[in-house]
C-alpha cells in the first residue's frame, strides 16, 4: 500500500505541476487536462467561481488580457487518498506582472483539490482558492 501511495503522491504533484504551467503559459487546453469534464472551480477570493468551460472563458478573456506573466510556485502538498478518490491541499506562490501596474504583485495561499482517479489519471473535480496574503495587489485597498 505504500508503493501505492508514494506513486499516487508523484502523479498527483504532476497533476498539480501540470496546472500551474497550463495557467502560466495559456495553455487551455492543457489546463483542461487536469480536471474532468464536470469540475467547479472556485477562485472567489479573485472573483470567479464556475464550471471548467467558465473557467476557460475567464482566463481566456480577463485574465489573458489583464496579466503579461505569472509564475506559479505549488508546494508542501499534501494528499490524503482514499481508494480512488484524494484531498489534496498545497500551497501557492504567484508573483505576477498586471499590465498597467507599475510594481510586481504576489499573490499567495492555498489550493484544494477533491481529486478522482480516471482512466487518464488522476483529475481535479473540485478546486477551491484560498487567497492568504497579497503584496501590491491592484485590488487592495477596494472595499
Amino acid at each position: 500500500m505504500a508503493q501505492q501511495n508514494t506513486g499516487d503522491e508523484l502523479e498527483i504533484a504532476a497533476l498539480l505541476n501540470r496546472y500551474a504551467r497550463a495557467v502560466d503559459t495559456k495553455d487551455w487546453r492543457l489546463y483542461r487536462s487536469v480536471f474532468t469534464y464536470d469540475a467547479h472551480i472556485d477562485y472567489s477570493a479573485n472573483v470567479f467561481q464556475g464550471s471548467l468551460d467558465e473557467a476557460i472563458a475567464f482566463f481566456s478573456g480577463v485574465f489573458s488580457e489583464g496579466v503579461a506573466m505569472s509564475m506559479h510556485y505549488i508546494s508542501n502538498i499534501e494528499s490524503e487518498i482514499d481508494g480512488d478518490t484524494a484531498r489534496v491541499r498545497a500551497m501557492f506562490y504567484n508573483p505576477t506582472q498586471i499590465k498597467g501596474v507599475p510594481q510586481l504583485s504576489v499573490f499567495g495561499g492555498y489550493y484544494f483539490h477533491d481529486l478522482v482517479r480516471t482512466p487518464d489519471g488522476w483529475r481535479s473535480r473540485n478546486l477551491r482558492e484560498e487567497m492568504v496574503w497579497t503584496a501590491n495587489s491592484p485590488r487592495e485597498g477596494q472595499a
